[in-house]
């Protein structure tokens, strides 16, 4: 059975896709239009939104790693945190789609914010899986 936190899981491990998804529409205004034999380095040459949202992507994979030790950690330690580690989790999730949403509105501090609410939402799953 599916709960919670591994529904927030696989949300925040769809992410990625979902901003390269969304990346592809820059890399496709890009001069040459979409370069799939080598969309790496096209993505080094996008400036602006393109390059910004890959860089969300980035980010969203460096943040995965985190999110999943802290998932695997909590349910490991019994889940005991009830509403509070779910809460967290679906903090964490709500906390990276508006990361992705403010990296490619380019709204920096914002953006900065809600890494900080989703970074602190992690440490709350550690801190459940602790107690």
């Amino acid at each position: 059975m599916m709960t919670l936190p591994l529904w927030c899981l696989m949300i925040t491990a769809l992410l990625p896709f979902w901003l390269a998804f969304w990346g592809s529409t820059e890399r496709r205004r890009a001069p040459g239009g979409l370069d799939n034999h080598h969309p790496r380095q096209q993505y080094a040459t996008l400036k602006g939104k393109g390059a910004r949202l890959w860089a969300a992507q980035q980010n969203a994979w460096e943040a995965l790693a985190l999110f999943t030790a802290a998932v695997v950690a909590y349910a490991y330690a019994g889940g005991g945190g009830g509403w509070l580690g779910s809460a967290a989790c679906v903090v964490f999730v709500l906390a990276r789609v508006a990361h992705g949403v403010c990296y490619a509105l380019d709204l920096a501090t914002l953006r900065s914010t809600v890494f900080i609410v989703a970074f602190l939402a992690v440490l709350c799953l550690f801190a459940l899986a602790l107690l």
